[in-house]
């Protein structure tokens, strides 16, 4: 049984991790009432509550020693952190935020906020549901080609699968999809670190695909030292 938080190393300056499913939070984490859209909220005092931040997706702050963080359960975590401009983000990207670019808006409102340049940031993409896992119907298939993603990269077509969970069908990889939107975006490919942890396959993490939607969440956070 693993307790121990996923730690990243984003370089000085932040300190960034993911919780498991036993794990101790080491500290207070702002978070948000997420809705699997794309709105950004500025958060510019320490203490705000999950209430007042209803209807958010992507936090965004330059207060140092506030930790601010999205709750997953198979979406995807993005954390991004600016070293010049001293500003970090966490980002919600369910596959409806992804559709709707939600990466890319928390970037423009870094850029227009605080003067961030995305060739400056660094990101992780965090554990969620693997592109192996990651089943889904053609309506969704659909939203992401509208959305204007390069699904020769996001998308594949398993056929009629072999009566294995999650086999055959259509298949999105969200974390090339959020990866493409990064790099997009301006984020330097070198800059990109991916978790490749799968939280379906992954019992040490929660997933709602895995487990049902009243799971618990896996808190993803960073803040500034």
């Amino acid at each position: 049984m693993e307790t121990e938080l996923l730690t990243y190393d984003m370089g000085c300056g932040a300190q960034a991790f993911t919780s498991r499913r036993f794990s101790t939070l080491p500290c207070h984490v702002i978070q948000g009432h997420q809705v699997h859209e794309s709105k950004v909220a500025v958060i510019d005092r320490p203490g705000l509550t999950r209430e007042e931040l209803e209807g958010y997706d992507a936090f965004i702050t330059a207060l140092p020693g506030v930790a601010i963080g999205v709750r997953t359960a198979d979406c995807v975590p993005v954390l991004l952190y600016d070293p010049a401009a001293q500003v970090v983000a966490a980002v919600h990207a369910g596959w409806k935020g992804t559709v709707l670019h939600i990466v890319c808006r928390a970037i423009e409102v870094m850029a227009a906020q605080f003067g961030c340049r995305a060739a400056d940031m660094r990101a992780v993409i965090g554990p969620s549901i693997g592109p192996d896992s990651f089943q889904v119907g053609q309506d969704v298939v659909d939203r992401f080609r509208a959305a204007g993603f390069p699904m020769n990269k996001i998308w594949c077509f398993r056929g009629r699968g072999d009566g294995a969970p999650m086999s055959g069908g259509h298949h999105i990889d969200l974390w090339a999809a959020n990866r493409w939107l990064l790099e997009v975006s301006g984020v330097p490919p070198a800059g990109i670190q991916v978790s490749g942890i799968d939280t379906f396959t992954d019992a040490s993490f929660f997933s709602a695909r895995r487990e049902g939607p009243a799971c618990g969440r896996n808190i993803n956070a960073i803040r500034l030292l």
